[in-house]
């Protein structure tokens, strides 16, 4: 089995990003019941963290939507700001 080359994330901490798709809750955010919405389309956040999904070795990016709601996304569900 090949391991997957690390593709390199295109957003930086502490950049600010906008949610391109409405983000719901797949079961790993705990205060919320699954399939709720969490974030609407267009709501503002900033970046806090960048990591890597281990298996597939694609970014993932900590992102906190106002006071207390950090979610979790990937490249695709995120647009920077500006």
């Amino acid at each position: 089995m090949t391991p997957f080359e690390p593709r390199l994330p295109k957003h930086q901490w502490g950049q600010r990003v906008r949610a391109a798709v409405d983000l719901y809750n797949d079961g790993s955010f705990p205060s919320a019941e699954e399939g709720s919405l969490l974030v609407s389309t267009g709501a503002a956040g900033e970046i806090v963290q960048v990591g890597t999904h281990a298996e597939s070795n694609t970014p993932v990016y900590l992102v906190e939507f106002g006071e207390k709601l950090v979610v979790g996304c990937l490249e695709e569900e995120i647009v920077p700001i500006g």
